[in-house]
């Protein structure tokens, strides 16, 4: 088996999974967890301890990773250190030994912080969380293992915008959740703008990462277009579930801020984790549009914008799918 995705159990894995049951023979799973769907090509590994990635990777393999801690609210912090960038460090001591020539890296556009609309590849770095910062240090990481052997080895940086889709249960689905249920409320004026991408794209591009890139550093941020604002992308959701596109519910930013740090405070008093927080509104009204230099590669995403919404409003709120397995993430 020549394909190791580190990771691979979660939301993004599963679906990379699928894609290439469909055009290779052999792949593995290393993660801490078994995969819901691929038990069998599952090696339980933790990306903190060396030895167990050791066992895991094979010489001359490709590898995936895609292993992060990602939260918001991850407790303790250190968390964000140990995984995101002692498992680069671990990753790429592993690879060394194996003769690994090849890294593809989900890093992610929390590197650029609250960045400029349209911020690309070169946008400057400027994390605003911990998240942010350690995925930018696994960069440099991944970079030092690259410049050792850099007519040898490549590696390539992938820096999604927010990811969605079906048995997704993250943010995207938490505001489609809202919509649903009638109780959406917006949030500040609702012209700011949002990069989304499918996870079914994210996917096909990682597969093609694996083999479409000669030696080197190659960094892309991954977005499928075209951007919606939140005003757009709420009638959108409407329309699907046959609901008037108008949204009723409204509240000026500053009332929904000061709401987020009352739950700040209750969650610093009791201990408890909750849905609104000061810093979710925060990136709730902000602008994230981003641009990307993908289509220079000749990659084409296999499902459009438009239609990948349209899945998954209708798997989630139209069509029944008990039983399936869902993946939580922020």
């Amino acid at each position: 088996m020549g394909l190791i995705i580190i990771g691979g159990s979660g939301f993004i894995g599963t679906r990379l999974g699928r894609l290439l049951t469909q055009a290779v023979n052999g792949f593995k799973i290393v993660d801490k967890a078994v995969s819901g769907v691929y038990p069998s090509r599952t090696v339980l590994a933790d990306v903190r301890e060396v030895e167990t990635l050791r066992a895991s990777i094979h010489e001359g393999a490709t590898v995936i990773n895609l292993a992060a801690e990602h939260r918001d609210d991850v407790s303790p912090l250190r968390l964000y250190d140990d995984v995101n960038v002692g498992g680069a460090r671990n990753v790429c001591t592993v690879a060394r030994e194996k003769h690994v020539q090849t890294i593809v890296f989900t890093s992610s556009v929390a590197v650029y912080g609250f960045a400029p609309i349209n911020t690309d590849e070169s946008g400057q770095i400027a994390p605003f969380n911990d998240y942010g910062r350690t995925k930018y240090e696994a960069e440099q990481v991944y970079k030092t293992w690259q410049a050792e052997a850099p007519m040898e080895r490549t590696l390539v940086i992938v820096r999604p915008t927010v990811v969605f889709g079906e048995q997704n249960r993250g943010n995207v689905y938490n505001l489609l959740h809202q919509i649903a249920l009638g109780n959406f409320v917006m949030v500040g004026d609702g012209l700011n703008r949002k990069s989304m991408a499918y996870v079914e794209n994210v996917a096909a591009f990682l597969q093609f990462s694996t083999t479409a890139f000669k030696p080197g550093v190659h960094i892309y941020n991954y977005i499928d277009k075209p951007d919606s604002s939140m005003n757009v992308l709420v009638g959108t959701v409407n329309r699907m579930l046959g609901k008037p596109e108008q949204i009723s519910l409204r509240l000026p930013l500053a009332v929904g801020y000061a709401i987020g740090k009352c739950f700040d405070a209750l969650a610093a008093i009791t201990g408890k984790k909750f849905a609104i927080s000061s810093i979710r509104v925060k990136k709730f009204c902000a602008n994230s549009v981003f641009e990307t230099s993908i289509a220079k590669t000749g990659f084409i995403p296999p499902v459009p914008l438009s239609e990948a919404l349209e899945r998954t409003v209708r798997h989630e709120f139209i069509e029944s799918h008990e039983g399936d397995g869902v993946f939580y993430t922020e």
